[in-house]
């Protein structure tokens, strides 16, 4: 069945329909990662977005359930240059197109994906249809697609009640939450250890820390980082007051990437205020870290066509040091209207120069855009998790 994408702009890509037939009108953003197509899919960041992957072929490894960062689909589209029509791994259970349908998420293949991420590199981020109907009206869609607003999605996202994740108790259980990594020779469904376990998580250092996690669109991986570090782990709905939280007495406070623009999540800000006027150590995460800036100050701005992707380096201010990032953002905290009495620069982007953490001062505080909890990406930022461990033993 032909499908047909159609940009706020005017400009019209022709292609193949993919998953759900329905018609969709989303903010289109693009993804340079080559592998992590399931963890872009069950990110709850891309709530409100159709995504588009940079790279041409996608699918050839199936779908893997254990690798999902969620419970669903979150993206409103999905566009591919190509889906692969048969899947090879050991560990899939089904192929993308199923998933796809499964989800109700509609999209497109066979259309010149390059042409379009340079349209949105050039003229940026902008409003996009996907639909099946060949007798479209482009004119009455654009006027659509310009009254689209991504709106609240954080409401949508969040768990819906108090959930409490237990951290390992041994080697093993450690070695299970890790990813769940299998040995490749292994025929069976039983998870092993991967060879390597970061030494900081085989010492289990968090072992009877409580951390208290605000939930405002949270990858599974985040939870996954903290309880493979002997952490417990009480995840709090986004409408959580700050005072609430504070009564659960935890050891350390962790702040959830999310989807949309932070600006509007405005009851949470102030509820991310208390917090910090806390005593207590505070991590936070893409989302989180917007919003702590905004909660003391400072603000935000929207970026030209974002950050998503797994291959972004960001350089450690404090030693020097460049890491790999994945990255899956479309806002960013303006560095310029940070009060350097409250916080400075902890890390920035190699590319593009734009504000990649803030250190807190007189805080036991630290926040990043860049997703240290990675899946899909690199875990060379992973230690950002001891660190935080490190900051609340003192």
């Amino acid at each position: 069945m032909k499908a047909f994408l159609i940009l706020e702009d005017g400009t019209v890509f022709s292609g193949n329909h993919i998953g759900s037939d329905r018609e969709i009108i989303s903010e289109i953003v693009f993804n340079t990662s080559m592998t992590g197509y399931l963890e872009v899919l069950t990110d709850p960041s891309y709530a409100g977005q159709a995504v588009c992957m940079t790279y041409p072929l996608i699918g050839n490894y199936g779908i893997c359930e254990e690798d999902m960062q969620s419970d669903r689909a979150w993206p409103d589209g999905f566009i591919v240059h190509e889906i692969s029509e048969f899947y090879s791994n050991f560990r899939s259970h089904s192929s993308i197109q199923s998933f796809l349908l499964k989800y109700d998420i509609p999209g497109i293949q066979g259309i010149d994906t390059r042409a379009l991420t340079r349209i949105l590199r050039e003229k940026g981020t902008m409003n996009g249809c996907i639909t099946t109907n060949e007798d479209f009206d482009k004119d009455a869609l654009i006027q659509k697609m310009r009254e689209y607003a991504v709106g609240d999605q954080v409401s949508r996202v969040t768990v819906k009640e108090k959930t409490v994740l237990k951290g390992a108790e041994s080697l093993e259980e450690n070695g299970v939450l890790y990813g769940k990594v299998r040995a490749a020779t292994s025929i069976t469904d039983k998870p092993l250890l991967p060879e390597k376990v970061p030494s900081a998580i085989k010492e289990l250092n968090g072992k009877g820390l409580k951390i208290a996690l605000l939930d405002v669109g949270m990858k599974r991986n985040i939870g996954h980082s903290l309880t493979s570090r002997g952490c417990e782990v009480t995840v709090f709905p986004a409408d959580t007051k700050a005072v609430d939280i504070l009564d659960s007495d935890p050891d350390g406070i962790m702040i959830s990437n999310g989807p949309g623009d932070p600006k509007e999540c405005t009851e949470i800000i102030n509820e991310i205020k208390k917090l910090y006027e806390s005593d207590i150590p505070v991590f936070a995460i893409c989302l989180g870290h917007q919003l702590m800036a905004l909660a003391t100050g400072a603000d935000t701005l929207k970026m030209k066509y974002g950050h998503r992707g797994s291959n972004h380096p960001v350089r450690d201010l404090s030693t020097g040091k460049v890491y790999i990032t994945s990255q899956n953002h479309g806002y960013m905290v303006n560095e310029s209207s940070v009060d350097e009495s409250i916080a400075v620069p902890a890390f920035r982007n190699v590319n593009d120069g734009t504000n990649e953490g803030l250190l807190y001062k007189g805080k036991k505080i630290f926040t990043v855009q860049f997703h240290p909890e990675a899946c899909g990406g690199p875990l060379d930022s992973g230690f950002l998790f001891d660190r935080f461990i490190e900051m609340i033993r003192g």
